[in-house]
């Protein structure tokens, strides 16, 4: 008779200090049946084989305690059992169609859905596979043998499933061929009717059976989702190794993200331009999770971003005298608008005039919001304005847009003034004396180089990126490059596809490279990250505000350090804008 010696246990666990080490915890869906919570055993015993710790969520959908247990989850397991509902995806049963379970269906297509928002890692297994497809947007066969077109092979076996009962060809270049590198064929078990039919937007196919049934997929958009259609879990339980692979997968991808989430809750994290007050005509909801615009609370709070700048954009136009009061106005009224937002949703977000009030709100669990200006064409030729914009809380003003105006030759211009005009040289040392940073995003060449001379403060260009990779007129080069560091200034990467890419075919890496670039050339001090969403920013890997915590896993992955991501991540930017305020 085997007994349990709980005093030694509890000695042995204490022998040294801090005597653990923490493990990513992926929560493991469960099965329903009979008014009982169950799950096979294997699921579990290869998380741990993996290195990870199995939390079982039992199926319940009360709002809090789901948005709870994805906070306190590293990664999710979506394990196998009885078909979907076809109501739920908008079908109706065919005869084929096996038990469901209406209970476990609702929670789980909504836990794939949420987890996904939250860029959590997961991992689908069989039924699982079938779940992230139908919540992620793809399609389902309720029965291959009826519905697939074809001559399938037997996809359920009565083999013991501890054993391969079929192969499966693996597509190359895909995650799931890397992690089974030996050869393209793949011996699995296979105990399944249904099957994904199309993956979901942002997901290809990575392994097909032999009559063409689909099993498995994977994001293309360079985030941790996999699933698979058949059982490895079986395996692992059985003493067979083959398939730890796709749960040391899980784990690691997990432990990742659980550093990333650590970081974001230690630093501040400022994205330095958006765009979203563009669509504040179309009455969004900022409030709500809304499809129409890349930054709202719910966004922001699933990347785990702490501060914004919104801008006030005006597009160039005409200049005579009762242009530019409209101008004036317009930004005015853009303004109104931004503080208007914020005040309807003042329990969760406040406006930020300084760096000391971003790391308040912080402490205080809101998110922030600074204005900002795009384009000098809001002042018109009224020097006054810039006091009154700064007295607004305006923390920066881009000096132009698309198109030259009275304050300096734009980047995509004419050459009017060949650089900064006299006006324009007023307008940078007034904003220098107010306490305005200036913002030479958009700016010529020429004009870059005149109010880097002529400022008084360091300079900022809040979402530009690198000349030397992708050669558009709107990047910096290496030289303007090293003269904004040498002034002290900073140069944030932005998240516009053609401005990483010369074909425009952007995604995550390409952020990276930038970023990595810049810091080779001016240093860890002076770059950071303006997404620009909401005017044409965000790529697959980054779209949303809700991804941005995807560049900290990667900038992780590149070895840069907590403090050194503190800095990208707006500390630089913070530091200037601090230097400016106090001039």
């Amino acid at each position: 008779m085997q007994t349990f010696d709980i005093g030694k246990a509890y000695e042995d666990l204490h022998a040294s200090y801090p005597g653990y080490k923490r493990l990513p915890v992926i929560g493991v869906t469960a099965n329903f049946s009979d008014g009982n919570c169950s799950l096979a055993d294997g699921y579990c015993t290869s998380v741990l084989r993996a290195g990870g710790v199995p939390l079982i969520i039992p199926p319940y959908e009360e709002r809090d305690a789901l948005l709870s247990t994805l906070e306190s989850v590293d990664g999710i397991l979506l394990t196998g059992g009885g078909d979907i509902n076809p109501l739920f995806l908008g079908e109706e049963p065919v005869e084929e169609l096996h038990g469901i379970n209406h209970r476990r269906d609702r929670q789980e297509l909504l836990l794939a859905r949420l987890a996904a928002d939250r860029q959590i890692p997961m991992l689908g297994i069989c039924r699982g596979i079938q779940v992230m497809t139908a919540a992620l947007g793809g399609k389902l066969y309720q029965d291959i043998g009826t519905q697939a077109g074809t001559k399938c092979i037997k996809h359920s076996q009565e083999l013991d499933r501890a054993y391969a009962s079929h192969t499966v060809r693996m597509e190359p270049g895909t995650v799931l061929s890397r992690l089974f590198p030996d050869n393209d064929v793949l011996p699995v078990n296979s105990f399944h009717h249904q099957a994904v039919s199309e993956p979901a937007p942002g997901f290809r196919v990575s392994a097909r059976a032999a009559d063409g049934i689909i099993e498995a997929v994977e994001s293309t958009e360079y985030k941790s989702m996999l699933g698979v259609q058949w059982h490895p879990e079986c395996m692992t339980l059985a003493g067979d190794d083959s398939m730890l692979p796709l749960f040391r997968w899980l784990v690691d991808e997990a432990q990742s993200f659980s550093r990333a989430k650590a970081v974001h809750a230690r630093i501040v994290t400022l994205d330095s331009h958006c765009d979203t007050p563009m669509f504040f005509h179309e009455n969004i909801r900022f409030h709500s999770r809304d499809p129409r615009i890349l930054v709202d609370l719910h966004k922001m709070s699933e990347g785990r971003l702490d501060a914004t700048i919104m801008v006030a954009y005006l597009k160039q136009g005409e200049r005579d005298p009762e242009s530019l009061l409209a101008a004036t106005a317009k930004a005015d009224r853009i303004l109104n608008q931004i503080e208007e937002m914020v005040h309807a949703n003042a329990s969760y977000v406040d406006i930020a005039r300084t760096p000391a009030d971003v790391a308040r709100l912080k402490r205080e669990g809101k998110k922030a919001v600074m204005p900002g200006i795009e384009n000098g064409y809001a002042i018109g030729r009224d020097l006054s304005n810039v006091k009154r914009f700064r007295r607004r809380g305006v923390v920066y003003m881009t000096l132009c847009h698309n198109g030259d105006n009275d304050i300096c030759d734009s980047a995509r211009g004419n050459r009017e003034h060949g650089g900064l005009s006299a006006f324009g040289r007023e307008v940078v040392r007034e904003m220098n004396r107010v306490g305005m940073l200036v913002d030479l995003s958009h700016a010529s060449e020429e004009s870059f180089h005149d109010a880097l001379s002529c400022s008084t403060v360091p300079i900022v260009c809040s979402h530009s990126s690198c000349r030397a990779l992708c050669d558009h007129p709107r990047n910096l080069t290496d030289e303007q490059l090293r003269a904004l560091a040498h002034g002290g200034g900073v140069a944030q990467v932005c998240l516009y596809g053609g401005f990483l890419r010369p074909d425009g075919q952007a995604g995550l890496p390409d952020i990276i490279e930038h970023l990595n670039h810049m810091v080779s050339i001016m240093g860890i001090d002076h770059v950071g990250i303006g997404t620009d969403f909401d005017g044409d920013g965000g790529v697959p890997g980054c779209a949303s505000a809700s991804e941005v915590i995807n560049i900290t896993r990667r900038l992780l992955a590149e070895r840069y350090s907590e403090e050194d991501i503190r800095k990208l991540w707006g500390g630089n930017f913070l530091r200037v804008m601090e230097q400016a305020q106090g001039n």
